[in-house]
């Protein structure tokens, strides 16, 4: 969603003079962008460049599919993932215009079921709290139970309770999906309509952005997509959509760069459209307020005279030299997305990707830059130095493997490990033998059944039944108590983005 989604967040940083209008070279901008799409081992990638309240500049570089011809444009659609965010809180805004709700309204009285790790916690929760990632469940604790699951929305929320805080209410910043799959539930118990339904009627329909979409059936139907890519040996392989509609108010939207600069002038032009108001001055008081806070980069790769950092209701926030910049960035299975608004300049930046080692970081830096008059900087160079610098530190797998003890045994006979193991959050995982083989399925996502090879003693390697572009290498291990009986299991998969360890499951008698 998203290896990345919380790290990139704190990469950006910009500079400009709210008094100064930049004459943009748009020929020199696309060479740059013709050149990077070359430079990086990414399919291909559109983008968008706002200025004034006008989209002024959008193109497609590089392959919808890899190894075929045909190039993105501003109407390709990419599955844009967590910028579907902003959509979830202008909902609940109007809803608050309304009437219907108010900010501070605490989510059980609308789900009655909603419970986090403390009961007094679950009372005072509200709708800022779930907004902007303030609960104390850490950052993308909880995902493990969504990701490619057949539960539905109440059901992941019911299992809630079980997870762990990190911090204490309010007094940390921890990146929670569930928290607005929370969202979506309570906009469904007010309005009686789906979040897709809502976002369709109240959303894209007034704004006319009609290639824009919550259902995968729609993306075959309307034509024009980008197909995601996993990194398979270095190589881009395309992969199926993933269907993220029951989720979709944490994630599940699908546009392009001609819609998606419709809604981003919307915010620009503060809720109004046309003759009409969709979002008053007051949502924008709600989503602009600094509802959280993180640390700001000081480093010496995104000092930017960054003096504050953190979230509002759906967009990150943070400050450029003096100007104020409202973005968010979005991680689906093969596909990177990010856009950015500075609200006193009309401007902004989309930049859409169907690939996971993906240039968008960089082209967000450079037309970011290049919009608000910073000199020019080779940030596709600087990041294929850093990303190169980050794969050589990062030892996370070769050393679990440079671990391995060859030619151990397991304690017992494969037989013993066999059983249903239960996890508090999740639920059953099994394990089963199949000719002579030992295997895990999980009883909600068929998708994470994995082979179990023999790595050393009692853990075993997880060989991916269906391989996900997010994580690789993991091992299982089963707990032996001193009696000498196997009495649960425990995960270890290396990645940035699905915590499996809290798929951590005790042996049912």
């Amino acid at each position: 969603m998203r290896y990345f989604v919380c790290l990139l967040l704190f990469l950006f940083g910009f500079v400009a003079k709210a008094q100064d209008k930049t004459t943009l070279d748009l020929e020199k901008i696309d060479r740059y962008l013709e050149k990077t799409q070359k430079d990086w081992n990414c399919p291909g990638f559109s983008v968008g460049v706002i200025q004034d309240g006008k989209l002024i500049f959008s193109k497609g570089y590089g392959q919808k599919e890899a190894g075929k011809p045909e190039r993105p444009d501003a109407n390709t659609l990419f599955a844009i993932a967590s910028n579907s965010k902003a959509f979830t809180s202008a909902l609940m805004a109007m809803h608050v215009q309304d009437g219907k709700l108010k900010w501070t309204d605490k989510v059980v009285d609308y789900l009655p079921y909603f419970r986090l790790y403390e009961a007094g916690v679950s009372e005072k929760a509200n709708m800022y709290d779930i907004l902007s990632h303030r609960v104390g469940l850490g950052t993308f604790s909880g995902d493990i139970l969504w990701y490619k699951s057949k539960l539905t929305s109440e059901q992941i929320i019911r299992r809630v309770r079980h997870l762990p805080n990190k911090y204490e209410f309010r007094d940390g910043f921890g990146y929670s999906n569930l928290m607005y799959i929370t969202a979506g539930e309570v906009l469904k118990k007010v309005s009686g309509k789906s979040w897709g339904e809502q976002v369709k009627e109240r959303i894209l329909n007034p704004l006319g952005m009609n290639r824009t979409t919550y259902k995968i059936s729609e993306v075959t139907s309307l034509g024009n997509y980008a197909l995601p890519h996993a990194l398979v040996d270095g190589k881009n392989v395309p992969i199926p959509f993933s269907d993220w509609e029951e989720i979709a108010a944490t994630g599940g939207l699908y546009s392009s760069v001609n819609d998606m600069s419709q809604w981003l002038i919307l915010h620009l032009n503060k809720g109004i459209h046309g003759k009409d108001t969709l979002l008053r001055q007051s949502s924008y008081s709600a989503f602009w307020d600094m509802h959280n806070h993180f640390p700001a980069n000081h480093s010496a790769y995104g000092n930017f005279n960054v003096n504050f950092d953190g979230y509002g209701l759906g967009w990150i926030l943070r400050d450029y030299h003096g100007q104020m910049m409202a973005m968010h960035t979005g991680g689906y299975d093969g596909m990177i997305t990010a856009v950015s608004i500075f609200p006193d300049l009309k401007a902004g930046v989309i930049v859409l990707t169907n690939g996971l080692e993906s240039p968008m970081n960089p082209v967000f830096h450079y037309l970011n830059e290049a919009l608000l008059g910073k000199p020019e900087k080779d940030w596709s160079q600087i990041s294929l130095e850093r990303n190169a610098a980050a794969k050589a530190n990062d030892k996370r797998i070769s050393n679990k493997k440079a671990a391995q003890i060859k030619g151990t045994k397991p304690s017992f006979s494969l037989e013993k490990y066999v059983g249903t193991y239960h996890c508090p959050s999740y639920g059953d995982i099994k394990v089963s033998l199949k000719d002579k083989q030992l295997q895990v399925d999980f009883e909600h996502t068929p998708f994470l059944s994995a082979a179990l090879d023999h790595f050393h003693f009692d853990t075993w390697q997880l060989r991916w039944l269906n391989p996900s572009p997010w994580y690789t290498f993991g091992t299982l291990q089963f707990k032996i108590n001193a009696e000498m009986k196997v009495t649960g299991i425990e995960f270890d998969v290396p990645n940035d983005d699905f915590w499996f360890e809290e798929l951590n499951a005790e042996k049912r008698p």
